[in-house]
């Protein structure tokens, strides 16, 4: 099993090969990211629903938001998919150079699969050289042009996701009781959260304790233990399978904070 992920300040190009089924892998998606999936299946959990996307598909996932992926390879195959990433200022520079600018802040999906076009796989195979190479290698202008190339196939089949491409505005205030609802059992940094609300870390924490009395670690803490017991109690759940679903990173640290707060530990509730 392995995963390849190259790039140094900014990751531009992911080839992913997995030979059984890989445990979510969560993140704060920074940049839009083109995918194509050549064999299995992937899903993506964002925003409390979980999209799946199968071989032979093109997927765009939008920047600023945080997902949780799950890769399954075919019976007795291989997951395998490339994904490259739409950088802020290569959009920027083809956005002026083209005159082609977003018609509105977008609103759309989040996670959209794309409409089918014979030259979608023939594009993210001629990627193929680029995938063992180390970023000091390749070249800047060849690494641009592969980029340029990404957006010009997108727009040529969905000349709608300009208002996607182009939308350069950042999150902005948003509500902070529904997302941190939806979000909760995401383990990302603070500054993530507070970013992806609209707000900066001090006013994030200061307005958090305004809606939930209480500070932003605790409340987390809280909510995912609550969550994990409904998943173990209710549900029958495995704590070793629940532990990170819900935004733990250890698994001995969430049997003593569960133990802790319930006075059981949570193999004890099957």
């Amino acid at each position: 099993m392995k995963e390849l992920e190259q790039g140094g300040s900014v990751e531009w190009l992911l080839n992913s090969c997995y030979v059984e089924k890989s445990r979510a892998v969560e993140s704060f998606v920074y940049e839009h990211s083109f995918m194509y999936i050549f064999e299995g299946s992937i899903s993506f959990f964002v925003a409390g629903a979980t999209h799946v996307f199968n071989a032979g598909e093109a997927v765009l996932v939008k920047r600023n938001q945080l997902a949780k992926a799950t890769k399954l390879p075919p019976p007795g195959g291989v997951f395998r998919s490339v994904s490259i990433r739409l950088d802020q200022d290569t959009l920027r520079t083809y956005s002026m150079e083209q005159g082609i600018t977003a018609a509105g802040h977008y609103r759309g999906e989040s996670i959209l699969l794309l409409k089918q076009d014979i030259f979608y796989k023939s594009f993210f195979e001629s990627l193929a050289p680029y995938l063992d190479m180390p970023l000091e290698n390749v070249d800047n202008t060849l690494r641009t042009l592969k980029v340029k190339e990404a957006i010009i196939l997108l727009l040529r089949q969905n000349p709608e996701l300009k208002n996607l491409l182009f939308d350069f505005n950042e999150p902005g205030k948003i509500d902070l009781e529904e997302f941190m609802s939806r979000h909760f059992a995401f383990n990302v940094e603070m500054k993530q959260f507070a970013y992806l609300t609209g707000r900066s870390l001090a006013t994030f924490k200061r307005d958090f304790e305004k809606v939930f009395h209480t500070s932003p670690g605790k409340w987390l803490q809280q909510r995912r233990l609550e969550q994990a017991y409904y998943l173990i109690k209710e549900k029958g759940r495995r704590p070793s399978d629940v532990y990170l679903e819900v935004g733990f990173e250890d698994l001995s640290h969430f049997s003593f904070a569960f133990k802790k707060e319930f006075g059981a530990a949570p193999t004890l509730l099957n």
